[in-house]
């Protein structure tokens, strides 16, 4: 995606789960944000959402464009999450994303599920251009969950819960779950083919570059800390 598949990532070594850095777009530098599937199935714990909060702030201190590729199943559930303050520090994300006023990209991969997706610089925190892969699942949780607790009664009382299960999901995915049902309701802009996300992306972030966003005279934000 960017300029010569040159890129520069930064703390590699710190929340995998999650990989932030630095490229160029047409000549233009930008910062790139994105879920690293291979690492927790790409879930959001405490540590990557710090580490991804504190790069898009860097990134917005210096009029760096934000580029966000999401593939996120959720936060890491856990007792030790919880305990260690997941939702609070969690927060700094959002508040990371919602505070910018740089140009803000989004490409949907794949999972998009829950407060997960919401954090990723979604259109509900203020994202400019947001975008999707035909492949991209977008909802409150999967498939396989979602049938569990909605169609639990249904389930219980069909004669091959098997196939009833199959038939729901597939009913699931096809009317709520794909990217074409957020696209019609304005949570996303565009559905693309992957092959012409560079592209796609690179006219987002020239139309972009003259982006001036004004902010309520006050002193500063009050970030969750």
């Amino acid at each position: 995606m960017v300029d010569d598949g040159d890129f520069l990532e930064v703390q590699a070594l710190f929340a995998p789960n999650i990989v932030i850095g630095f490229g160029r777009v047409e000549g233009h530098v930008v910062g790139v944000v994105a879920n690293q599937p291979m690492q927790f199935a790409g879930c959001l714990d405490i540590d990557a959402s710090e580490k991804a909060a504190r790069f898009v702030r860097t990134c917005d201190a210096f009029n760096v464009p934000v580029v966000t590729f999401v593939d996120v199943p959720g936060f890491l559930p856990g007792a030790d999450q919880e305990w260690n303050g997941i939702i609070r520090r969690g927060a700094k994300l959002i508040y990371a994303y919602a505070e910018a006023t740089v140009p803000l990209v989004t490409v949907i991969t794949r999972k998009a599920y829950g407060g997960a997706y919401d954090v990723m610089g979604s259109k509900h925190l203020g994202a400019d251009i947001n975008l999707a892969w035909p492949t991209a699942q977008i909802a409150v949780m999967g498939a396989q969950g979602a049938v569990n607790i909605l169609y639990r009664k249904e389930l219980a009382d069909a004669s091959d819960p098997a196939a009833k299960r199959v038939e729901l999901q597939t009913d699931y995915e096809d009317t709520l779950c794909n990217p074409y049902v957020a696209c019609e309701r304005g949570y996303v802009d565009e559905v693309i083919l992957p092959s012409e996300t560079r592209a796609r992306v690179t006219t987002a972030l020239r139309a972009l570059r003259s982006k001036r966003a004004s902010l309520p005279p006050r002193k500063h934000g009050n970030i969750p800390l």
